[in-house]
């Protein structure tokens, strides 16, 4: 079967603000909903879940009812401490309504890249269902550097040709990536930047998805205003 987990655990502390910065509303609806909005149209999926703080799990549910979200695909569950626990919080979701399957695929995405477009979303599933992991990049076009422990210095400037920038969704074989993170240490699992390190830490391979630069993740007040705009400009081109 073929999941989509949304990570939607975040209280958006970096943002400010009274609410969670995936209820801010672009273009009369909230982030949240142009996001699940974009999953509902790949017709793949099996089931989507969105993993949202337990304080935010009501209020979620009502917003789905109100911009009438009622597809019986959409679940939504408690998320966890961080990233990779809310989507082993979904994985557990799941697999408590849905048989488990040693080919079942979950592609994970931030609830706050709106942009993300179905071609992404559909090259995710292909790659995952045969190689088993992957995730969406975009090439660098700036200069990368890498900082000593102070960060005031530079220790070393990647080859930019081999730099990706990072996106989601990323997708995985479902139970490798339980199976995976359950393995880690705790001191492992404090350093985890996402769930691609996961299978990096196993040596497994990672395949990599061509992004796009629209598919931006809206973490500041700058992004938000970015996101704003793009919204803006495609509904005057409509």
């Amino acid at each position: 079967m073929i999941f989509a987990g949304i990570v939607a655990g975040g209280i958006g502390a970096r943002f400010g603000g009274d609410i969670p910065k995936q209820f801010l509303i672009l273009e009369k609806k909230p982030i949240i909903v142009h996001t699940i909005e974009k999953f509902l149209l790949c017709e793949k999926f099996d089931s989507i879940c969105v993993g949202i703080h337990k304080n935010w799990k009501s209020y979620t549910e009502d917003i789905f009812k109100k911009f009438n979200l009622n597809d019986e695909r959409l679940l939504v569950t408690s998320g966890g401490e961080n990233r990779n626990e809310t989507i082993m919080n979904i994985i557990n979701a799941l697999e408590s309504k849905f048989e488990k399957n040693d080919d079942n695929v979950l592609v994970t995405h931030d609830v706050v890249r709106p942009f993300v477009t179905l071609r992404i979303i559909e090259e995710n599933i292909k790659t995952a269902l045969k190689y088993g992991a992957c995730d969406t990049v975009v090439r660098s076009h700036d200069t990368v550097v890498e900082s000593n422990k102070e960060k005031t210095e530079i220790l070393n400037v990647p080859n930019r040709e081999f730099v990706f920038l990072g996106q989601t969704p990323q997708s995985f074989n479902m139970k490798k990536l339980s199976e995976f993170y359950n393995e880690l240490t705790y001191e492992e699992k404090s350093n985890l930047t996402d769930a691609c390190k996961i299978f990096v830490i196993k040596g497994e391979s990672v395949k990599l998805i061509e992004g796009e630069f629209s598919n931006m993740k809206i973490t500041t007040v700058g992004d938000y205003q970015i996101a704003q705009s793009l919204f803006a400009r495609h509904s005057e081109k409509a």
